[in-house]
């Protein structure tokens, strides 16, 4: 494996991770229950922010791994 190949897949592997109480949103502060990845960068969104932001965000992210489920619980 080369070292862009496993940088790639570290990438996904942290893409993967559950999102924890730790995990707050780039734009309010509020706990994240969405990670973004565009280009190598993570973004992370509260539900209220991600939906904002995913029409324009989505066709661009390579990974949207979506929690928000877990306010419902």
């Amino acid at each position: 494996m080369t070292t862009l190949e496993q940088d790639r897949a570290e990438e996904v592997e942290a893409a993967d991770r559950p999102l924890t109480a730790l995990d707050r949103c780039d734009s309010c502060g509020a706990q994240a229950y969405v990670r973004v990845v565009l280009s190598g960068s993570e973004l992370l969104f509260c539900a209220h922010h991600a939906n904002k932001h995913e029409p324009k965000l989505r066709p661009m992210a390579e990974t949207w791994h979506d929690e928000s489920h877990r306010l419902n619980a």
